[in-house]
C-alpha cells in the first residue's frame, strides 16, 4: 500500500509558483482606430490601463497548467496621445460613460487556465492562451498569444492582440462628432509579475 506522501510519485503543484503583477512597472494600452474623416490624417488615439492586478500561477515541470487572472479597472482608462486637454476630457468621458458603461460594469475580468507552451530558451516561453475574457458583462473566448520570461522572482510576459468591441455589445463611437472609432481594437501588454 503506497502512502500519500510516497516521495517517489512527487505532487506537481508543490512545484507551483504564484506571481503578483506590478502594476507600477508594467504597461497595458489599447489603440483606437479612426474611421471616417480622421482616418486619413492617422488620429489614432492611444488609451493607457492605469489601474490592473492579477496572478498567474507557473509550474516550471509543468508550464501548461499554469493558469492567468488579470483585473481591469474601466475607470483608469486614460489618454495617452497628445490631444488638446478639451479633447482628452472628451474622450475619456466618452469612452467611461458611453463605451465601457463603468458605472454598470466596474470590472473588466481575464481568466486562463487553458494553454500551451513551447520553450524557446532557459526560462523563456511562447505561451498561447485560451482564456474568457469579460467586457462590458459580455464573456468570449479570447485567444492571447505572449512571449514570456521567468528569471528567480521576476515573471515577465508581453503581447499584442485585437478586440472587436462588438463581441461583447459595445457600439463603436463617435467623440465630439469628428472622432469615429473602428470595431476592432489592438492591445498590447507588457507585463511585470513577481513572485513573493
Amino acid at each position: 500500500m503506497h502512502s500519500a506522501l510516497n516521495p517517489t510519485r512527487p505532487d506537481p503543484g508543490a512545484n507551483v509558483v504564484r506571481y503578483e503583477l506590478d502594476a507600477r512597472m508594467s504597461r497595458f494600452r489599447v489603440q483606437v482606430f479612426a474611421g471616417g474623416l480622421l482616418s486619413a490624417f492617422g488620429h489614432n488615439p492611444v488609451i493607457a490601463i492605469r489601474d490592473f492586478a492579477g496572478e498567474i500561477s507557473y509550474n516550471p515541470q509543468a508550464v501548461e497548467q499554469g493558469t492567468v487572472t488579470v483585473r481591469i479597472d474601466p475607470r483608469s482608462f486614460e489618454v495617452a496621445s497628445e490631444v488638446s486637454d478639451k479633447d482628452r476630457r472628451e474622450i475619456e468621458e466618452t469612452m467611461r460613460r458611453n463605451v465601457l458603461e463603468v458605472e454598470r460594469y466596474p470590472e473588466i475580468l481575464y481568466e486562463c487556465s487553458r494553454l500551451s507552451a513551447s520553450k524557446t530558451g532557459e526560462g523563456q516561453y511562447w505561451i498561447a492562451l485560451n482564456g474568457d475574457l469579460t467586457l462590458h458583462g459580455v464573456t468570449r473566448g479570447q485567444a492571447v498569444s505572449s512571449r514570456v520570461s521567468v528569471s528567480g522572482n521576476m515573471l515577465r510576459a508581453s503581447s499584442e492582440f485585437t478586440v472587436r468591441q462588438s463581441d461583447y455589445e459595445i457600439k463603436p463611437v463617435s467623440v465630439a462628432g469628428i472622432l469615429k472609432v473602428k470595431d476592432e481594437l489592438k492591445l498590447s501588454f507588457d507585463i511585470v509579475a513577481r513572485s513573493s
